[in-house]
């Protein structure tokens, strides 16, 4: 019909954290740090204050283990830890040592310019938009989305991307 195009088929790029989850592998970790003899009688323990995470240990091991536990756990929640940016290790409150990690939600300027340059050298069909921090892809033919698909996953980009609203 004449308004084919009209309708293309489309797919959004996007990267958004589940908090509930996330929170679900902190209060899993707690329950290990609070179960663990290395741990007995210390202070350690994992906060989230909105997108934000904090580690607390008495010592740069501590801290570390801290860190592989909460790690563990993400994976258990099938949450990425590439959704972390950890800070270095700093001193906090009562001699203790803290360490924080941004949660990062959406798809900052960079990484959508990364995402388009490589998909306009790919030469697939496609026409890519970036709206804020997240990402259209359409093009006419479902295939050439599913290949850019392919090709963004294959990009080394440290964040989860999730590909969501695919409308043939």
């Amino acid at each position: 019909t004449k308004y084919s195009n009209f309708n293309m088929p489309t797919f959004d790029i996007v990267s958004k954290t589940d908090f509930a989850e996330v929170d679900n592998a902190i209060n899993g970790a707690m329950r290990e740090i609070a179960n663990r003899y290395d741990f007995k009688n210390s202070q350690s323990k994992i906060e989230r204050n909105d997108e934000e995470i904090e580690l607390i240990g008495e010592d740069q091991y501590k801290v570390d283990q801290v860190q592989q536990i909460f790690r563990t756990h993400l994976v258990k929640r099938n949450v990425s830890s590439g959704a972390f940016d950890f800070s270095k290790i700093e001193d906090s409150r009562g001699g203790l040592l803290k360490q924080t990690a941004k949660i990062i939600q959406g798809i900052d300027k960079e990484t959508s310019q990364k995402i388009n340059k490589v998909v306009k050298n790919s030469k697939i069909k496609v026409q890519v938009s970036i709206r804020g921090d997240e990402m259209r892809v359409s093009g006419n033919k479902r295939d050439a989305l599913q290949e850019v698909i392919k090709i963004v996953k294959d990009i080394n980009i440290k964040q989860p991307l999730q590909f969501i609203n695919f409308r043939d």
